[in-house]
């Protein structure tokens, strides 16, 4: 066995369902200096947290002993992930276009950022959808210990939060947060042109803090609804 490979492994598992190294330790009853310690090859868990762990996350008992996890399943999963979302917006289209819903894409009014999403709203409610962000304002290698990526509205000077994305935990780049960073939200506040902003703070392991504010651009796509 690999212990490293083990704890390779198992730290993938955490951060892909967002869970903080104390989460996940509560979940299988242990501290959350245990799961450090298997994260980083020191040690692994024993047979009965092994076999919780496999249940728990759909996983061959084998395969996390033997290191390794099928990147074809991965592959499938990204595939089934990609389907169901497309599935999802056909859903929200077939279910918007009888109620004279306007369809705009959702882009950055900032040099810093590239965002791609979409808003569909009629007199009575409306839906955001935020899928990727990515930095372009150079290169950014510092490791972040806690980050957050806020959704805001700004009215009358009056900010008003719409939803959140946190991470805190051993570190992460920029770049590696926002590759998990999505907003699909229901709402029956309607939003003006250019209200709706990103906030994204972070807070690199040394201390240092970093801000940046996004603006969010409404701009007509190709998309016209009938009565």
């Amino acid at each position: 066995m690999n212990q490293e490979k083990i704890g390779q492994i198992i730290k993938e598992i955490r951060t892909k369902n967002n869970l903080s190294q104390q989460a996940f330790a509560e979940k299988f009853g242990v501290t959350y200096q245990a799961v450090s310690k298997w994260e980083n090859g020191k040690n692994i868990p024993d047979i009965t947290i092994l076999k919780q762990i496999c249940q728990e996350y759909n996983l061959k008992l084998e395969d996390l002993l033997d290191a390794k996890i099928s990147k074809a399943k991965n592959k499938w999963l990204k595939w089934v992930i990609l389907i169901i979302v497309i599935l999802l917006g056909i859903i929200v289209f077939l279910i918007f276009k009888n109620n004279d819903f306007v369809f705009k894409t959702l882009t950055s009014d900032c040099n810093d950022f590239t965002v791609n999403g979409s808003i569909a709203y009629n007199d009575d409610k409306a839906s955001i959808y935020i899928s990727h962000i990515t930095y372009c304002g150079g290169v950014d290698e510092n490791i972040y210990g806690n980050i957050e990526c806020v959704l805001y509205e700004t009215n009358d000077k009056v900010k008003t939060e719409i939803s959140r994305y946190n991470y805190n935990d051993e570190g992460i780049t920029i770049d590696e947060f926002l590759k998990e960073v999505n907003f699909n939200i229901e709402t029956c506040k309607l939003y003006s042109e250019e209200s709706l902003n990103l906030e994204i703070t972070a807070t690199t392991l040394d201390g240092k803090t970093l801000y940046h504010n996004v603006p969010l651009k409404l701009e007509d796509n190709c998309i016209e609804t009938q009565p």
